[in-house]
């Protein structure tokens, strides 16, 4: 009899078990837990880009977050993706110039960070820590960080998953923002494993600073020379992680070493830069600011990764007070010397690899494909028109719009424009028809692509701030 009650047991314990089992294995993604070898839950959610998400922002006063949105403290709030409501979840505002240019101009259409674990720990969807809204700040095509990141994934570059969303607030229309996914733990654990490495993103105090470590320079072996570094470290930060990346950028920094691969994920980073130099972003590693980018490091190699285009396309220089408004210069900017040589000879992760035939070679050999691949096969200009009338309907009913819908579409083909325009100068650099540096082409500038049909402002400027405000 006894022994008959231990078998009951056993049977009631292991049924209990396989119902636990099954209810993880068919809600556990939505917790944090993914099967192995399979794509996280999330990447066919929310960022699934062939159709617009819906997104309602839920809290009790949305007029007081407004008013203290500069001060980028987190809010507690509910979140509804797709019908699907998420409780205590983190809500700031975000951004730099973006964000006081905003508040400077009396309007409130921010970029938004949501962090699903910043009020309950463990609290994901479906896998996913943290994501932004982007708010397409001086973009009025509204594709220059969905479309780079296209084009990053298409070179194989580990970049942030996204896709558009129409943002309400407690049912009201508030507008068309790009949910995009920020390289955090649920990032690295779907681009590099479990046992990922260590993800940093470079960023300085102040641009009148010298700012070595965030150009990649190697000083010194001490960690406080790199502080723009590691205090931006996205995970704990130990001294043995620390001397991993010096010594990498120790080993970058000299212009003889044959063996960069032993601190360089070369071919990832020249992937990278292929992409990188096309879309013209003067506000990143490659322009005066070296900033807006990710450096990973696993087993003391470095890669590079993507962040942060609202200003490529040749538009960073539009707000300043001498904007270089040059179509012509951008459109044709030389591949092999994409900046000043003060600049390059200070951007160690791209000089010094440049300077190695091989290197250079597979670099040459990564835009031949790129531009075979991407734009002379078709592919851009089907994906950039789907996305327009995809996206046309909420931008046309944006409730918060930077710009008008006449202007998104004149941004939107002028976009498609520059970028094809921009192919066929590199496809002719690459040819050797038009020079591939800058003292090249000053030596022949009647050899480049004519480009006296855009105009760069169309893309987004900051006088459309004015513009919005004064509506």
């Amino acid at each position: 009899m006894l022994k008959d009650r231990k078998i009951d047991f056993i049977c009631i314990a292991a049924i209990l078990a396989a119902c636990i089992m099954a209810a993880l294995f068919l809600s556990g993604e939505k917790i944090g837990i993914t099967p192995l070898s399979s794509e996280p839950g999330y990447s066919s959610h929310l960022f699934d880009d062939s159709h617009v998400h819906h997104i309602d922002i839920q809290t009790d006063d949305w007029d007081a977050f407004l008013e203290t949105a500069s001060e980028e403290e987190y809010t507690e709030c509910n979140l509804s993706i797709d019908g699907e409501t998420f409780s205590s979840v983190g809500l700031r505002a975000k951004g730099n110039n973006s964000l006081r240019l905003v508040e400077e101009y009396g309007l409130d259409r921010y970029s938004l960070k949501i962090e699903f674990d910043h009020f309950q720990d463990g609290n994901t969807y479906y896998g996913l820590d943290k994501f932004s809204l982007d708010s397409s700040f001086q973009d009025n095509s509204y594709m220059k960080n969905y479309m780079t990141y296209d084009m990053m994934d298409f070179m194989g570059v580990p970049a942030p998953l996204c896709s558009y969303v129409n943002v309400t607030v407690n049912g009201e229309d508030w507008g068309l923002f790009l949910a995009v996914e920020e390289p955090e733990e649920a990032f690295a654990r779907r681009n590099f494993g479990a046992d990922h490495g260590m993800l940093y993103k470079p960023d300085y105090r102040s641009l009148e600073d010298e700012n070595r470590d965030v150009a990649l320079q190697y000083t010194t072996d001490d960690p406080a020379d790199y502080d723009n570094i590691f205090r931006h470290a996205r995970f704990d930060c130990s001294d043995s992680d620390m001397q991993r990346v010096i010594r990498a950028l120790k080993a970058l920094s000299d212009p003889d070493n044959a063996d960069l691969n032993s601190a360089v994920n070369v071919d990832e980073v020249l992937r990278y830069f292929t992409v990188q130099v096309f879309v013209v972003n003067l506000d990143s590693y490659l322009g005066k600011t070296g900033h807006n980018y990710f450096l990973y490091e696993e087993n003391g190699v470095l890669s590079i990764l993507p962040w942060d285009y609202n200003l490529a396309f040749a538009t960073y220089s539009l707000g300043m007070p001498d904007p270089v408004n040059d179509a012509q210069l951008y459109v044709n900017y030389p591949i092999d010397t994409p900046a000043s040589g003060e600049i390059m000879q200070n951007r160690p992760l791209y000089h010094n690899l440049m300077k190695q035939d091989e290197y250079f070679s597979q670099y040459h050999g990564y835009f031949d494909f790129f531009i075979r691949e991407y734009f002379e096969s078709g592919y851009f200009e089907e994906k950039t028109a789907g996305t327009i009338r995809m996206i046309a309907p909420y931008v046309k009913n944006d409730a918060t719009a930077f710009c008008s819908y006449a202007d998104f579409l004149t941004g939107a083909k002028t976009f498609t424009k520059f970028c094809l325009l921009r192919s066929e100068s590199v496809r002719c650099q690459l040819d050797g028809t038009i020079p591939s540096t800058i003292a090249g082409q000053e030596a022949d500038i009647d050899s480049r692509i004519d480009a006296s049909g855009i105009w760069l402002p169309d893309m987004g400027e900051i006088e459309d701030l004015r513009i919005s405000s004064s509506l």
